[in-house]
């Protein structure tokens, strides 16, 4: 199974403007009022980033990009410092929920003399839900005690409980929660494979969709040089800790320049896929600095998954 990319990418660039001049990428993707909306990190020259928003006249077509943030970070939370991450959107019934990673810094390492760089970030999982895309509830950190990031609601309850995963080095995780602010961890589904494209850690990509076979998982690996790929598992339908299948090799990797150059070397990373007819559309960010669309059969993903 490979990823086709569209003919014209990216679809998606920074601009001039201050919030989001420095890089735009790692979008959710969600079906709103019968159009297709990305929900994506800008940054700008600060670093901060905030979350931008897009409408599609189709799945690769931008038809109308909002001017300004559509979430910005709280400015009484020490968590989101550093700006908001990474968005995931899950649809429960009618409301949008939104997971992202809260960004800050460790005051205390910060003032050591050497320590590894990214041991200075504090990352939360957070939540918020919307139905209009204008105003926000916002739920704050749902993760408090650990650094933990890649996180996404399933799109309907399992059992009665909401169920979450979510990224703590090197594995990914699954939590479930009744009224979505108080979770029960419920351990590690599965983690790095030694030898393989995703051997140093795993995090998930988009949240889980349904087929006929299960949870189709797209997720990101990273191997030891650092370069980061997307792969797809297939979790138990009634029991998603169980993982069914795991498919060997990558289904993207960087091979374009904007994939392989940019603020970040060598990343392809997607937070949101979207059904559309008879394909899968994933977005993702190439080199934490645009965006890209690539898809992929349905038919192809069921007949791997039904093996």
């Amino acid at each position: 199974m490979q990823l086709t990319r569209f003919g014209v990418n990216p679809i998606l660039t920074p601009t001039g403007r201050d919030w989001e001049s420095r890089g735009v990428y790692n979008p959710a993707v969600v079906e709103w009022k019968g159009r297709i909306c990305l929900i994506y990190r800008a940054q700008g020259e600060n670093g901060v980033s905030r979350l931008g928003m897009v409408n599609m006249r189709t799945p690769t077509e931008v038809e109308h990009r909002h001017p300004q943030p559509i979430f910005t970070p709280d400015p009484d939370s020490e968590y989101e410092v550093m700006g908001i991450e990474d968005p995931r959107i899950s649809v429960i019934g009618n409301e949008y929920y939104m997971t992202y990673v809260a960004a800050s810094k460790y005051p205390s390492l910060m003032k050591l003399p050497a320590h590894p760089r990214e041991a200075e970030w504090r990352v939360r999982v957070s939540l918020a839900k919307t139905a209009d895309f204008a105003s926000w509830s916002r739920y704050g950190v749902i993760i408090s005690h650990i650094d933990s990031k890649d996180a996404a609601l399933f799109p309907e309850k399992i059992e009665g409980n909401l169920c979450l995963l979510h990224r703590v080095v090197p594995q990914v995780r699954i939590s479930i929660t009744l009224d979505g602010r108080n979770y029960k961890e419920r351990g590690p589904i599965f983690g790095p494979r030694q030898g393989l494209w995703d051997e140093s850690r795993v995090g998930i990509g988009a949240p889980p969709l349904k087929c006929p076979y299960g949870w189709i998982l797209f997720y990101h690996g990273v191997d030891s040089q650092q370069v980061y790929r997307v792969g797809i598992a297939l979790l138990d339908a009634h029991d998603p800790s169980l993982v069914i299948g795991r498919a060997v090799d990558p289904i993207l990797e960087p091979a374009t320049t904007w994939e392989t150059q940019g603020q970040v070397n060598n990343v392809v990373f997607t937070c949101g896929v979207i059904e559309d007819q008879d394909k899968y559309w994933v977005y993702y960010g190439g080199a934490d600095t645009v965006i890209g669309v690539a898809s992929i059969s349905k038919q192809e993903v069921w007949d791997w998954a039904k093996e």
